[in-house]
């Protein structure tokens, strides 16, 4: 498809994705030059359809990009008024005190706030100033000039046929070209990914590092309600089969958010990370809280946890990767969209500086030095070294020396110096035969849920004619490697079951991509052990519809 002749429009800047981190670009663009033609590609079917985030909002980033939000009336309805740290065992638990937590690790001025409601917020200000922005454009394609650079994207692509031929309400899509294209797709985007391997921008860099995180909202007895607290647990049920922990959040409307994060390194196979969701929520502490309320909304994503040694170089000729494109979240703190947003910030004030100089199509180096030099780059340095603590020496010694370490970094310095990571969260994965099979209790269907139950509260819909967007390098692997070898564990680690081993009686057993169910996560792109799943974007406006996630 990519021979074909195509109309094209031209913009200034081309961003893609109406995330945090894209919508702050926007905005700035104009704040800067109302003149400036900037246009926002986004593929969900509205803004803040697939943003999912805990969340808890450090403001800064606001601040920084629109100091009177108050006043323009941004959806941070509810700040934190109680923070609690819990220590879980299968029926008890332990408070972790906050007096010996480092200073940034206070949530006193943040906000619990639905994501997906800030960026529908942040897209009313980018449009009040002129941007135009479009949801429902997937965008398929890199555009490249003559010279190897970035100048465009493919958007709007419709009708192609299961077997990725044009069928007959076929449309083309258009080329969008910029002097510059920002990629803002979150985490493990398409088009980021293959900017990254294109221009090499991860050699000398850590391997990123992700976790699976998975959300849902509750409405619960107003009687168990407490607006403003925030409590985050570790423990049980993972124990030391994986890293990862939990957040309940109460915001407003006696509405609670409920969610639990596994990262991604774990050894063995046999881990279902929903079902270890499902499962934390019968510990007495959760159960009670929950219990006569009821489930509304379900989603899950992935989350970019390498931090400041994973970041790859983020510029390439003609292009920029913002917010989670890049890896932004401070891992202790549980926070990435304060500085997705600064990151949109700084890629914007370098794009208007180079675009005044006459130039476009370079490499913006200022946005680079910006994000690690600035703001972004002290946040994430000084918490450098949890992660791979966590995963080298356990939860104890992350407790303890990551404490001490961050407390250090406070004051300028690391005894440490800066960890490395190690290997890839695919590489991690032991073959089966070293684990032992996890038995997991069957969902009740009153706290517990199985998956497609809870899949169809992430409101998913995908147009079944279209080619599917999950594509497998070698069709083979699936049954022939990674079934003798780790029991496919794509059957457990899809928190929307796409994947399925389906065993009939006297025949061969087949993988089976249930593609309709995809909530976009892209874990089967990073934990799948052989690396052979390949995340593309659907068809625009396909995927989950989060209401307030």
């Amino acid at each position: 498809m990519s021979d074909m002749t195509r109309e094209a429009m031209e913009y200034d800047v081309v961003i893609v994705g109406a995330g945090p981190a894209g919508l702050s670009a926007a905005i700035r663009l104009k704040q800067l030059d109302p003149a400036r033609e900037v246009v926002v590609l986004e593929k969900g079917s509205e803004v803040g359809a697939h943003i999912l985030s805990g969340a808890v909002l450090d403001p800064c980033g606001l601040d920084a990009l629109i100091p009177d939000w108050k006043d323009k009336g941004a959806p941070l309805n509810t700040p934190v008024s109680q923070d609690n740290f819990y220590m879980l065992g299968e029926g008890g638990k332990i408070r972790v005190p906050n007096w010996p937590m480092p200073p940034l690790m206070n949530n006193h001025g943040n906000y619990i706030v639905s994501m997906g409601n800030v960026c529908r917020w942040m897209a009313e200000q980018a449009e009040a100033l002129g941007v135009e922005i479009f949801p429902g454009m997937a965008c398929s394609e890199l555009v490249y000039g003559d010279t190897g650079e970035v100048k465009g994207v493919v958007a709007g692509e419709f009708g192609k046929n299961p077997d990725g031929t044009p069928g007959p309400s076929y449309e083309p899509g258009m080329e969008l070209h910029g002097k510059y294209v920002f990629l803002s797709e979150g985490v493990r985007g398409s088009l980021a990914k293959e900017v990254i391997n294109k221009y090499d921008l991860s050699a000398g860099k850590e391997p990123q590092k992700f976790g699976l995180g998975m959300k849902e909202i509750w409405e619960i007895d107003p009687d168990k309600h407490n607006e403003g607290e925030v409590t985050h647990t570790m423990g049980w049920p993972l124990g030391k089969n994986a890293g990862g922990g939990s957040f309940i959040y109460h915001l407003e409307n006696n509405q609670v958010y409920v969610g639990f994060v596994v990262h991604l390194n774990y050894k063995n196979p046999h881990l279902y990370p929903y079902m270890e969701f499902q499962r934390f929520k019968h510990h007495p502490m959760v159960s009670d809280l929950l219990k006569g309320g009821k489930r509304v909304a379900y989603g899950a994503r992935a989350i970019s946890e390498g931090g400041y040694q994973s970041m790859p170089k983020m510029v390439a000729p003609g292009v920029a990767l913002l917010g989670c494109s890049v890896g932004m979240v401070n891992v202790p703190r549980i926070k990435g969209n304060h500085n997705a947003m600064l990151s949109g910030k700084a890629a914007a004030e370098a794009a208007h500086a180079a675009i005044e100089a006459g130039r476009g199509s370079d490499e913006l180096s200022t946005y680079e030095s910006e994000v690690r030099e600035g703001a972004i780059g002290k946040d994430l340095k000084k918490v450098r070294n949890v992660k791979p603590l966590w995963s080298k020496f356990g939860l104890g010694a992350s407790l303890a020396l990551g404490g001490m370490d961050m407390w250090t970094n406070t004051m300028g310095f690391s005894l440490l110096g800066t960890l490395g990571h190690g290997k890839s969260d695919a590489e991690a994965t032991e073959p089966a035969e070293k684990h032992k099979d996890i038995a997991y209790p069957k969902p009740d269907g009153k706290l517990s849920f199985d998956r497609l139950t809870n899949v169809s509260f992430s409101m998913t819909n995908h147009e079944e004619n279209q080619p599917v967007h999950l594509h497998l390098k070698d069709a083979s692997v699936p049954i022939n490697v990674n079934l003798p070898k780790y029991d496919e564990p794509a059957q457990r680690y899809c928190p929307a079951g796409v994947y399925e081993v389906v065993r009939e009686d006297g025949k061969d057993p087949k993988f089976v991509i249930n593609f309709q169910n995809c909530v976009h996560c892209k874990t089967c792109d990073i934990k799948d052990p052989s690396q052979n799943i390949n995340w593309v974007t659907p068809q625009g406006g396909d995927g989950p519809n989060y209401p307030n996630m």
